[in-house]
Order: structure tokens, then sequence, then C-alpha cells
């Protein structure tokens, strides 16, 4: 994988258009991410699923979770 294709895209919420490297193991579509934003307020936890575009490549979009043990689609 080249440099581009190391890195995802966040899509929504307060992560949006940020860029992440996603590390030495491939990535897996679907894997969820979990942000949880504490400053000057009230806790604010928002979930990102993993996908693949042939636009924009790898990409995490924000995704509703109810229950912690749900999972959600990437679009």
């Amino acid at each position: 994988m080249s440099a581009s294709e190391r890195q995802a895209r966040f899509f929504g919420g307060p992560l949006d258009g940020r860029v992440q490297e996603l590390g030495e193991t491939e990535p897996v579509t679907g894997t969820i991410v979990r942000h949880v934003h504490l400053h000057e307020g009230p806790k604010i936890e928002t979930h990102y699923a993993l996908g693949h575009s042939e636009i924009t490549g790898w990409e995490y979009r924000m995704c509703p979770i109810a229950e912690p043990h749900e999972d959600c689609e990437p679009h």
C-alpha cells in the first residue's frame, strides 16, 4: 500500500475532514472507531465505521450506535 492508501478521511461529526494513518495492519471494512469529546461541556460520544470507496479511498463515516454491542454499516 502507498502512503495515501494507508490513510482514512473522516466524514461527519466532530472529526469531519481529519485524516488518520491506518497503521501497519491491513484495514478491515466495518471497523468501528469511537470518539469521545469531553471539553467544556457534556460528554459527547460519536462512532465512525471504516469503509472503502473507489473515489475517496479509505474513509470513516459517522454512524449511530444506540447500544455499544450494535454494529453500523459503512456507506
